[in-house]
């Protein structure tokens, strides 16, 4: 089974207005909502994750505050957001009711590494995919982290290049190179909407 894998598509990272804007993030949005749509289209199951911070989070003594819970920084641009999205946030305890079912999974999220969470292996595992389809901000951080926490698991990992952006271009280039060297493809959103 293939499951699209949205990192951290926020207003925040997305938006020149965002408190930790990627440059250039929001010329991503054709290709994210292009990923979007056609993951509904083909009923792909799509995985999020989202920054939800506390205002006194750890990370913020090495990033600037941003994604703080409940502001607008914090909502997923809505190219990248589907009807029936269920929110699931970090924290021990039942999922919520129906998330098995819903198209769209949010994981909140307070590290650079969506691993830290006490819900991504759990709902991975759930959904029992072989091919994950990865795509997001930022290359070099957020992007990377899930995709080493992917190929841990010996999923198949395809990274959309078009539907990523790096904050540093050699950090970006340098972590696309170590991933590929760990099995992972790199492909276009043309190569990742294409009918299999």
């Amino acid at each position: 089974m293939t499951l699209f894998f949205d990192v951290d598509t926020q207003v925040d990272f997305l938006l020149p207005v965002g408190a930790l804007y990627v440059p250039l993030g929001e010329k991503l949005i054709p290709a994210l909502a292009r990923l979007t749509e056609f993951a509904a289209r083909q009923n792909i199951p799509l995985l999020s994750t989202a920054d939800a911070h506390d205002p006194q989070d750890a990370e913020f003594a090495q990033w600037p505050p941003h994604c703080v819970a409940g502001t607008l920084g914090q909502k997923k641009v809505p190219e990248t957001v589907l009807p029936g999205a269920v929110v699931i946030p970090n924290s021990l305890g039942p999922l919520p009711e129906g998330w098995q079912r819903a198209p769209q999974i949010i994981i909140e999220k307070q590290t650079t590494d969506a691993f830290q969470t006490v819900t991504l292996g759990r709902v991975l595992e759930a959904r029992q995919a072989r091919r994950v389809v990865l795509y997001g901000v930022v290359t070099e951080v957020c992007v990377l982290s899930a995709a080493r926490g992917l190929l841990k698991r010996n999923l198949q990992l395809d990274i959309v290049t078009d539907a990523i952006c790096e904050l540093d271009r050699a950090r970006g280039d340098q972590a696309l190179a170590e991933l590929q060297a760990a099995g992972a493809r790199l492909v276009t959103v043309e190569q990742a909407t294409s009918p299999d």
